[in-house]
């Protein structure tokens, strides 16, 4: 099987992705990176997740609270119950996918793989930039130009965005028969102390609506508040 790098955070959408990855005949290589999340509920839900689909995780440490301009990097408040898609949202983390992909890029580079696995949606997402079609073509662009593998000859870089246009109930459909344990992912931006979602937060909002479109039973444990 061949290798490919899949960004990975242990949420709803990057888990479905790495199951896709390995349903399309690759050996995932989950890739998640310690930027400086406002909490480490994500960063124990990426060591659940991985185990459970028994794939390799390599964990980088690159702090962007020294950029900061995030909800999720500093000490903006997490939005809740706003409009979603009405504009660029405060969680936003500037240049995030960029820079992700990059060290995702370099590592399927020492692997000497060639398919690089990014859980972005276009079509039930907070309205990231860096979420968009055009990004993703971009940056598989950038892939053949930036790396020696590359110029050389020795591959041809291909950034898969497999949930790009599906809904977030086809997306939990998809993971559901593909068996992705959604009970040990975690998606919210804001939990409280003991890792229960908010429920209020856009990441929140979109995760419980894509369960409640598919028809598919909730795992998510809601805080009280």
């Amino acid at each position: 099987m061949r290798p490919a790098v899949v960004l990975f955070s242990g949420g709803l959408d990057s888990s479905t992705c790495l199951a896709i990855a390995r349903e399309e005949g690759f050996a995932p290589h989950a890739l998640a990176v310690r930027y400086g999340q406002r909490h480490a509920h994500e960063l124990a839900a990426e060591e659940r997740v991985a185990a459970a689909l028994s794939v390799p995780l390599k964990i980088v440490t690159l702090d962007l609270r020294a950029i900061g301009g995030s909800a999720l990097t500093g000490p903006i408040e997490v939005p809740k119950d706003a409009p979603i898609g009405t504009g660029i949202p405060a969680t936003y983390v500037p240049a995030r996918n960029t820079v992700l992909l990059a060290l995702a890029l370099g590592y399927a580079e020492t692997l000497d793989a060639q398919d690089l696995y990014i859980g972005v949606n276009a079509i039930d997402y907070s309205g990231y930039p860096d979420c968009r079609p055009a990004f993703v073509r971009a940056f598989e662009e950038l892939a053949n130009v930036a790396t020696a593998a590359a110029v050389e000859g020795r591959a041809r870089y291909r950034v898969r965005a497999p949930l790009l246009e599906l809904s977030k109930a086809q997306i939990v459909q998809r993971g559901t028969a593909l068996g992705v344990p959604y009970a040990l992912t975690h998606s919210c931006y804001d939990p409280d102390a003991q890792a229960r979602a908010s429920g209020r937060c856009d990441s929140c909002r979109l995760r419980a609506q894509g369960f409640r479109d598919a028809g598919v039973p909730d795992p998510t444990p809601y805080s009280p508040r």
